[in-house]
């Protein structure tokens, strides 16, 4: 998880600047979509503080409590971010938008508009680019949408479409802003916001469906399964191993459960030998399991 701390922390002091710009921007050329576009960035600032909350708070030893850690910590506040935090910024950037077609307003000093868009662009596009490698270290050869769904790490994806969608953002107010300008098109300005308010509700869903499959409890590939059935039944007191059963506790660690049929003629002593044989030898083999819990069959 370590290595997603470099995108999180550039995207986190880089919303954070361009938000105060967009306000300050916002307040002097009466740009609706700017304020939007201040909203927005105030949503992201306030995601990567969440998510570097959620990866702490994931950290902390397992105790009487929670046997299992707190790995699931980060899973709960990556969710909250997609539905609560995206939502939130997409919903305001929409009533904001209406607002404004109902009361239209022409921009004034537009030129200081476009100095805060091209610099936020510039800065967005530089935070998304670390995103972007960071994100195709962790894939490998996936395909991106593919790597997105099978990753058991939030961290990795949510700072990559949060800058995918503020770079998109920019955009749709800067091509929206220059129509406005050329052919005095107030209406323009709050049909940007709402349109950034739809890109953001849009990501919100896509990500939060997401980070609720992982928070409900993502167990391991099939392919990883019969991998670690080949492995179990290669142990000379195993029969078959009759299920497999597992969930991520946080990227890092899986909870796997495993029902076995032992050869009849093992007494219980030679049962929890071969239990504990089979569970190191597991461990041994896939680092990302944790614990392993192993009932005969």
């Amino acid at each position: 998880m370590s290595k997603n701390l470099k995108s999180i922390y550039s995207a986190l002091i880089a919303n954070f600047l361009i938000a105060v710009t967009k306000f300050i921007a916002g307040a002097i050329t009466n740009s609706s979509s700017m304020i939007s576009e201040g909203i927005h960035s105030v949503v992201d600032t306030t995601n990567q503080i969440l998510l570097l909350y959620g990866l702490k708070r994931s950290r902390k030893p397992a105790n009487e409590r929670h046997p299992f850690g707190y790995g699931k910590e980060l899973y709960f506040w990556a969710f909250m971010v997609s539905i609560l935090i995206f939502g939130l910024g997409g919903g305001l950037s929409i009533y904001h938008g209406i607002e404004f077609l109902l009361h239209p307003e022409s921009l004034e000093n537009p030129k200081v508009n476009y100095i805060v868009l091209g610099l936020s662009l510039l800065f967005e596009t530089i935070s998304f680019y670390i995103a972007i490698k960071e994100f195709n270290v962790s894939r490998g050869e996936l395909h991106w949408l593919r790597a997105v769904r099978t990753s058991k790490d939030p961290s990795s994806f949510l700072v990559l479409f949060e800058d995918g969608a503020a770079v998109g953002g920019l955009l749709i107010v800067l091509i929206l802003m220059v129509i406005n300008q050329a052919f005095d098109l107030p209406y323009l300005d709050g049909v940007a916001s709402i349109m950034v308010g739809a890109l953001l509700v849009g990501v919100s869903i896509f990500l939060g469906r997401e980070s609720r499959s992982l928070l409900m409890g993502e167990g391991i590939s099939p392919e990883t399964q019969d991998k670690i059935r080949a492995l179990v039944e290669t142990d000379e007191s195993v029969l078959k191993v009759l299920k497999v059963l597992s969930t991520y506790q946080s990227p890092e660690e899986v909870v796997l459960m495993l029902t076995v049929n032992f050869k009849p003629e093992l007494d219980t002593g030679g049962i929890t030998t071969a239990i504990e044989r089979i569970s190191q030898s597991v461990k041994a083999r896939f680092v990302r399991i944790a614990f392993v819990i192993i009932q005969p069959g």
